[in-house]
């Protein structure tokens, strides 16, 4: 979890906190202002702390390095020996990032990620990249091959722009093409109003009926920090090479200023980290906020997602803004639903894309323990000194004053200037702590196993942390009313479904937006509810509750919640209790061993364990016996799951067969690893030709996604899309045709009619009712 600082560090804080003189600690706990609470630190802040980072920041150097170039061209040259030309472009724009400017290195390596992306059909982007290539340098002695691919490069898109012409001939036969979106346009539609209390603080409620489907708000982020690591495996080879390799995470894979995925990557020309889809991306994020973090790449990355994040904010805010947001609000006029601002202290026009939204956010100061306090406030103070050190501070255009007659001495200027400059690190510190609760996961849909693979799985990653300024009104619900859906890059086109009177902000630009949708139907004066991350079908409700008070401290009454606790409070005797596998909870899905009835937790004098639901039985089972089965379980879908990723689906299904029949003694078919066991026996069979076993197989784990997560649920619509596919692919026509209504319905419900999946879907479908007319 990069969230918060390494491990190395946060020991560190915390050996420091407790070797604090308790005078200090009790002071130090009793500061109740942010700007104390930093003075404060800073002065407890010393050079061993520096040093500290320094020695741990040392093995994520983001220098640029000759040598480490030229090893990744020849892993780059490795893939594209064995035809593995997108994990090449990769290796390629590693060796880019790593390379120095004007190097040998970085024309060779531009030059071998044009070949790449020329076999990619990226016939554009290879014609960049041997201009670039030539611009650093390239060998005399080998321009003849850059010349050669430039000329066929020129011919592809030319014979790529006459098809084009081709097909918007008006005689052409070749259907139209997507009516064009419209410009971009944010804000909370006209069905929503923002409303305050004592209790719940701004949020949103329903003015009008909001129907199922429906878009209540498209946001933009005020900023956000890619989240490092969060890898992806690739094969190094074919049948004759299993092995595999984790090669590349997010941030080799995504730009780092507006998140879009990207083969051909622009590398930062002062460190090896960051890279960009653009030259104008990679310029818009140095002067917003790069020209400062560039020197200290390593020492951000020990220092948390969190920590960077709030440093970027503060950054893109400035100090005008900060003094700006610091100013009591003396506006007494605005009204909010007929609170006025006196009642809501950040009134409604601190709301939007602005940095006074973003600064009026709740920090729960003294919610936080003194520990967890020290150290954000050590972990700031610290990137506060490191950045003072660097070079120019940010703030120093800001901080220049004109001469002349009013003009201070040297000795004034400097004490007005130390005491400005400390508001920046006040102001990282303020936004450090608000992200703690109001941060935001970036996630998007990440294909898992080899591409070839005629039933593709998909899992949910987080690619980056954000800072959503209107998404942030959105209280919590464990069971929610709405669904947030992101685009990312220049594609982002989302909040084009909302009307151009709804948002303020009518910017053109693209990047980083959230869509927010009504997952079902909101009346009139209902609030407008999204889920924190515990949700009611993926946690039992202690551990949400617990998880939401350790977090952002409030004791969770929501809908799921809520009937729990009635539940608990009438003793119900013989209700389906939930269990957790994974973290997966499900209603009464474990067997009985003697007579296949439903088994209920319970606890007895011999601790707490599953006694069978069926009075006639009464078979006690205990909790570790029942843990011990599922993990074994587990472990056979693992290596079955590792099997196919190595192009043995035979093995895997002989595995999985035996896997099954074990299963079937213990787990019912709705029960979550049962749903994962028939999902991944479809894979199975799919990639030997059985579409028929495939196909009742998936049927069965659609039915298990059904009964966990719900009929009207995203999770549902993925997994029903899955089916659509399988079915497509083994030439099913009448049971695809029967599947894709359901899909279309849940993913525009979910993801609005523009998502990914929709077109492919549409794509299906033409093809099939095609076929039907020939």
């Amino acid at each position: 979890m990069m969230d918060l600082p390494c491990v190395q560090w946060q020991d560190h804080v915390a050996q420091k906190w407790t070797s604090l003189d308790p005078d200090i600690k009790e002071h130090f706990t009793s500061l109740l202002e942010i700007d104390d609470v930093f003075k404060y630190t800073l002065t407890l802040t010393t050079q061993d702390d520096l040093d500290f980072v320094q020695s741990i920041s040392a093995g994520n150097s983001v220098q640029k390095d000759a040598e480490q170039a030229a090893k990744c061209r020849e892993r780059g040259n490795t893939s594209f020996k064995i035809r593995d030309y997108t994990a090449a472009a990769l290796h390629y724009s590693q060796g880019l990032c790593f390379a120095p400017l004007s190097s040998e290195q970085l024309s060779l390596c531009y030059a071998n990620r044009s070949a790449a992306l020329y076999h990619l059909q990226l016939y554009q982007a290879s014609l960049d990249d041997i201009d670039r290539a030539l611009k650093n340098g390239y060998p005399s002695h080998l321009l003849h091959k850059l010349e050669d691919r430039r000329s066929q490069c020129l011919k592809h898109l030319s014979a790529d722009q006459n098809a084009k012409e081709d097909r918007h001939n008006p005689s052409s036969k070749s259907q139209r093409g997507p009516q064009s979106e419209g410009p971009l346009t944010f804000g909370i539609c006209p069905q929503a109003a923002v409303g305050f209390s004592v209790e719940k603080g701004r949020h949103l409620v329903a003015a009008e009926r909001v129907a199922a489907g429906e878009v209540i708000l498209s946001d933009r982020p005020y900023s956000f920090v890619l989240i490092p690591g969060m890898e992806e495996v690739t094969r190094l080879g074919g049948r004759q090479n299993t092995e595999r390799e984790v090669v590349f995470g997010v941030e080799h894979r995504r730009c780092h200023g507006c998140l879009t995925e990207t083969l051909c990557a622009v590398p930062c020309e002062g460190c090896s980290y960051s890279r960009y889809c653009s030259t104008s991306c990679r310029r818009d994020a140095w002067e917003e906020h790069h020209r400062w973090e560039c020197p200290l790449g390593a020492d951000l990355m020990v220092m948390g997602v969190m920590s960077h994040l709030a440093l970027r904010v503060t950054l893109k805010a400035g100090l005008k803004n900060i003094q700006r947001a610091r100013e009591p609000i003396r506006d007494k006029s605005t009204e909010l639903n007929g609170q006025s601002s006196d009642s809501d202290p950040c009134c409604s026009s601190h709301y939007g894309n602005s940095y006074l939204s973003v600064f009026h956010l709740l920090h729960h100061l003294n919610h936080h323990s003194p520990a967890l306090r020290f150290l954000c406030a050590v972990t700031i103070a610290t990137l506060f000194l490191k950045l003072s050190k660097a070079g120019p501070t940010p703030l120093s255009q800001d901080l220049c004053r004109p001469s002349g007659a009013n003009s201070q001495s040297p000795e004034e200027e400097g004490a007005d200037r130390s005491s400005e400059l400390w508001l920046l690190g006040s102001a990282v510190l303020r936004h450090f702590l608000q992200l703690r609760c109001n941060a935001q996961a970036i996630v998007t849909l990440q294909d898992i196993g080899a591409a070839n693979l005629p039933v593709q799985s998909s899992r949910e990653i987080r690619i980056a942390t954000a800072l959503f300024p209107t998404l942030s009104l959105l209280n919590h619900s464990c069971c929610p009313n709405t669904s947030l859906a992101f685009s990312t890059g220049a594609g982002s086109d989302a909040s084009a479904e909302l009307s151009e009177s709804v948002a303020e902000d009518r910017s053109t630009a693209c990047g980083v937006t959230v869509t927010v949708r009504a997952a079902k139907v909101i009346a009139p004066g209902q609030e407008i509810l999204h889920c924190y991350g515990p949700h009611s079908s993926r946690m039992a409700t202690r551990e949400r509750r617990r998880l939401l008070r350790e977090q952002y401290y409030f004791l969770c009454q929501c809908e799921a919640c809520s009937l729990q606790q009635e539940e608990e409070e009438e003793g119900t005797e013989g209700r389906q209790e939930r269990t957790s596998v994974k973290g997966s909870p499900h209603k009464s899905s474990l067997l009985c061993s003697k007579c296949k009835g439903a088994l209920i937790k319970s606890s007895g004098d011999e601790g707490v364990g599953f006694l069978c639901s069926q009075s006639s039985c009464g078979h006690r089972t205990s909790s570790s016996e029942v843990n011990s089965r599922l993990q074994e379980i587990r472990v056979d879908l693992e290596k079955a799951v590792e099997l196919m990723e190595r192009e043995r689906p035979d093995e895997a299904l002989r595995l999985l067969r035996r896997t099954q029949r074990q299963s079937g003694l213990i787990l019912a078919e709705t029960h979550p690893l049962q749903g994962e066991l028939d999902d991944a026996t479809a894979r199975a069979y799919a990639t030997m030709g059985d579409w028929k076993n495939a196909a009742s197989h998936l049927e069965r784990s659609t039915a298990a996604i059904g009964s966990q997560y719900g009929d009207d649920s995203v999770e549902l619509g993925h997994q029903l899309f899955k089916l659509a596919q399988l079915h497509f692919n083994g030439g099913a026509r009448g049971p695809a045709l029967s599947v894709i209504p359901k899909v279309r319905r849940l993913l525009c419900l979910h993801c609005g009619p523009r998502s990914h999946e929709l077109q492919e879907l549409q794509a299906m479908e033409s093809c099939l009712r095609g076929q039907s007319r020939v």
